[in-house]
């Protein structure tokens, strides 16, 4: 789920662009909580209800097909009518990885008599140049052409680049690299985006806590193979070490491999204190003076 709330962020702080693609105008959206239905709802993580005059639009992006959807929908849209009686309900579920399976395709429960129907949209059927309209819709204009994403990626960084507004470029960069990461590898990304300095960004940080919590993150895979804990704590110091290491290529230039080595070594906590040093380093020098420092303290 940690990829489909990025999407979720891009939703509460792009709500026009999504009211333009989706219904089709720049009505204004005005976020619900759901704690406001007349129950708790089964995944309040994942549930976005927008109110627009008098419609309530209520979106689920998901990364993989899931069996419960069309359950949760017909579930949704009962508490929806129950809260809201004289507001009509729009339903749509955004697929977000390309997939061969049928369940993309269920725009309906049925159990019995009782019967509700719901959107569905794939996102590598939608039009990419659509999606590249809209400043909120471009991280998804990438999964729009999954086949061949490296035009549309290096199109999509382009708009960003031309951005006037840093934090707008840099929510959008991370939002897209991360986005990205659901058909490509890390090395793909950083060799189109360029240097990405998403690490701060609001965007990054939250993806990367649900990526942690779900075991999900890059690097990974090997650790959770001894344990989900140690995993964790090595997914984190090695991404950790990537990242550094990626920003002290961009600020000296190329590193000797003995002094990479250490550096990919160091705790996740000495990473973090180095990331933040680099920022005031001018010469290699500089770097090797405070690992020889944070080494003997």
């Amino acid at each position: 789920m940690a990829y489909d709330n990025v999407c979720k962020y891009l939703v509460e702080w792009f709500p026009e662009s999504f009211a333009r693609w989706l219904l089709g105008s720049p009505v204004p959206l005005i976020q619900l909580q759901p704690t406001e239905l007349s129950s708790e709802p089964i995944r309040a993580d994942s549930l976005i209800l927008l109110r627009a005059q008098n419609l309530i639009l209520h979106l689920e992006f998901q990364t993989d097909p899931d069996p419960d959807i069309p359950l949760r929908m017909a579930d949704y849209c009962l508490r929806l009518f129950r809260r809201y009686p004289d507001q009509e309900v729009r339903q749509i579920v955004i697929y977000l990885r390309k997939t061969q399976s049928e369940r993309v395709y269920q725009i309906s429960f049925q159990r019995g008599s009782l019967s509700h129907r719901f959107e569905v949209l794939r996102l590598w059927e939608q039009d990419p140049e659509v999606l590249s309209r809209y400043p909120g819709l471009l991280p998804l204009a990438v999964l729009a052409e999954p086949d061949n994403p490296e035009p549309r990626l290096r199109q999509v960084a382009r708009a960003i680049a031309e951005m006037e507004d840093p934090k707008l470029r840099q929510e959008l960069k991370a939002a897209t690299a991360v986005l990205a990461g659901l058909t490509w590898t890390p090395e793909e990304i950083s060799r189109v985006l360029g240097g990405l300095a998403v690490r701060e960004s609001t965007i990054y940080q939250m993806w990367r806590a649900e990526a942690l919590k779900e075991g999900r993150e890059e690097g990974l895979k090997q650790g959770l193979e001894q344990g989900l804990q140690q995993g964790l704590q090595q997914g984190l110091q090695q991404e950790a070490a990537r990242l550094t290491l990626s920003q002290l290529r961009r600020k000296l230039g190329s590193l000797p491999e003995d002094l990479s080595e250490t550096i990919r070594l160091l705790p996740t906590e000495q990473l973090e204190a180095l990331a933040e040093a680099l920022l005031d380093f001018q010469t290699l020098a500089d770097l090797i003076q405070w690992l020889r420092e944070s080494s003997s303290n």
